[in-house]
């Protein structure tokens, strides 16, 4: 049997590693290409197998830490690993590195995509729209495979899916992960617990306090400061806040909350919207970054450089802090039945949510006509059947949204 491995977080030495970890991440932010799981398997064969920073069980229990609470599991890990390294400055280089590159670049495209004007544009764009219905497609598949196999939780998504798409409510969605765990606690019960975890970061149940006060407070705080008439900075960052504190599942998931939040106020049209989710399928980095293409395009300021500052720190800031403040409790919390059950009640509800988003917006908005239908269908089989790379099939879709737009 493997020791436990454990951590010890401010000491001298860690601290003195920031630079080293800086690099080790901006390499995998330059070439991480596809998606969350894909990210999951770099970062292993980075950290365990080459650099052999942790052993490989203690990596597999940081994942599974990593994907119990909202936010993003690859970068939380990635934040995780830095954090052993380098202490806290370590898990700032580590998210920085592994963020700023596709961030960087979707900005770029935010900036260059009004500039698409024209047929080749219009089709550009498109096909970006058309390649979104692939990936969320895909995600569903296999999401549904994995967190919803059983008929109770099927039975859960599908509820999820109707409360989302038959209701009005801003708050439809909350409502559905809120049901989705009293759900699960109820029909998806299990006794058996899970195996004792193999790394433990030692951080202070004081840091880890304070970490999740903080993200109450801003969660509860923030929609308070909206509804009084605040900044539109103050009703932004509340807007992406909200919707990285309720991604459970994977950076998919986030689509719906942030269009729920970007679109329905008028702040980005649903083409700019589905253009920018396509050509954040052709960037490396975690799916997250989106909220900087989102913040750089938002109508009212602030927006531009200012926008994509806040949509970037905003969505990533409440994952953060909730696993800093779950981590100093999770060996404890986790083996608990009950915990168990209600996530896997979450984890059928926020499939539920990608299954409706599925349909509206990504459906209804970009597929209109058979030929349409035919580049979405071609792209989801090089996804899913032939296990073609996510960039190379954006590409494709995006010629074939040209060539279909009468230039070709």
């Amino acid at each position: 049997m493997e020791p436990t491995q454990e951590i010890e977080v401010g000491s001298d030495v860690t601290q003195s590693r920031w630079l080293e970890v800086f690099l080790a991440f901006l390499k995998l932010g330059l070439t991480s290409f596809g998606g969350p799981i894909a990210h999951l398997g770099y970062l292993r064969e980075e950290f365990v197998v080459r650099r052999r920073w942790l052993e490989d069980r203690a990596y597999a229990d940081l994942v599974a830490l990593c994907q119990f609470a909202p936010g993003p599991a690859s970068s939380k890990v990635g934040f995780s690993i830095g954090l052993s390294r380098a202490g806290y400055l370590g898990g700032l280089a580590a998210w920085a590195g592994f963020t700023l590159p596709s961030a960087l670049v979707l900005v770029l495209f935010a900036y260059g995509a009004s500039a698409l004007s024209g047929p080749v544009g219009t089709g550009l764009l498109h096909g970006l729209k058309l390649v979104a219905v692939a990936i969320v497609a895909q995600a569903v598949w296999g999401m549904a495979r994995t967190l919803a196999p059983d008929r109770q939780r099927a039975s859960i998504l599908a509820v999820a899916t109707l409360i989302v798409l038959l209701s009005t409510s801003a708050f439809s969605q909350l409502a559905a992960i809120v049901l989705g765990g009293i759900a699960g606690l109820w029909f998806s019960r299990t006794d058996q617990p899970l195996p004792a975890g193999q790394v433990r970061i030692k951080i202070s149940r004081r840091v880890g306090i304070v970490s999740g006060v903080v993200f109450l407070a801003l969660l509860g705080g923030l929609p308070l400061l909206r509804s009084l008439g605040s900044s539109q900075g103050i009703a932004m960052f509340e807007a992406f806040y909200r919707s990285g504190a309720l991604v459970f599942g994977g950076g998919h998931v986030v689509l719906p909350l942030l269009r729920e939040a970007v679109v329905a106020p008028g702040w980005v049209s649903d083409d700019a919207f589905l253009a920018g989710y396509g050509a954040a399928q052709a960037v490396p980095g975690p799916l997250f970054t989106f909220a900087a293409y989102l913040g750089t395009v938002i109508g009212p300021w602030p927006n531009g450089l200012a926008g994509a500052l806040v949509g970037l720190v905003a969505i990533f800031l409440p994952g953060i802090l909730l696993h800093m403040a779950t981590l100093p409790f999770w060996e404890t919390f986790r083996q608990r039945a009950g915990t168990q059950s209600v996530m896997r009640g979450i984890n059928a509800a926020v499939v539920g949510l990608l299954v409706a988003a599925l349909y509206d917006p990504i459906w209804t908005t970009a597929v209109r006509t058979p030929q349409d239908f035919g580049i979405a269908l071609v792209s989801f089989i090089l996804l899913v059947a032939w296990r073609t790379p996510p960039l190379v099939v954006v590409v494709i879709s995006a010629l074939g949204g040209i060539a279909f737009s009468g230039n070709l």
